[in-house]
């Protein structure tokens, strides 16, 4: 291969990302892999009581208390099924550029395969869904649609002091009651 062509072969690689790939029903959905920080199975979850229907609880992982969404239950408002395929993924969520990456659950159903592909690939599809601003642009294939899901949109302001209070709660005051 001569040197050229090397460097044509990189330029196109850094031009790929990968993505994770899993389902919703029978609807497929990517998440870039850059924000995945692990896929566990699926474990068992502490519910957190008075949350929205698809937060599916918090689980300890590595010395940290982890919340969990179900991004079935978000999307579509039914419970992901418990298959042998379905997985917890931790992602890396950072609401912003400024904000330090917290380590957010994602139940996924049927999270097993990757894809690389340029994310130009994927194309705004004409709507303006301001009830799901974490449903990204789409791209088509062989398989057909796959709609890329943001994990810096999942959560708004309501569910983000939910579950990543700011400051964190001080548990000395927690036993300070009169």
């Amino acid at each position: 291969m001569s040197e050229l062509t090397a460097k044509r072969t990189a330029v196109k690689q850094a031009l790929h990302a990968l993505f994770l790939v899993f389902r919703i029903g029978s609807e497929r959905y990517a998440l870039q892999a850059i924000e995945v920080a692990e896929v566990l199975p699926r474990l068992p979850l502490k519910p957190i009581a008075h949350a929205p229907h698809w937060v599916a609880g918090v689980f300890a992982w590595r010395g940290a208390v982890v919340p969990v969404i179900d991004l079935s239950a978000l999307t579509f408002g039914t419970p992901a099924q418990a298959r042998t395929s379905t997985r917890l993924v931790l992602v890396l969520y950072r609401p912003d550029d400024n904000a330090k990456a917290q380590l957010l659950g994602l139940i996924l159903e049927q999270a097993t395969d990757t894809l690389r592909c340029n994310p130009a690939e994927f194309q705004p599809y004409g709507l303006d869904n301001r009830q799901a601003p974490y449903l990204g642009p789409v791209r088509e294939d062989a398989q057909g649609l796959l709609q890329w899901v943001r994990v810096a949109d999942l959560l708004d302001e309501r569910v983000r002091a939910l579950l990543f209070p700011t400051p964190p709660l001080d548990l000395a005051l927690l036993g300070e009651r009169p």
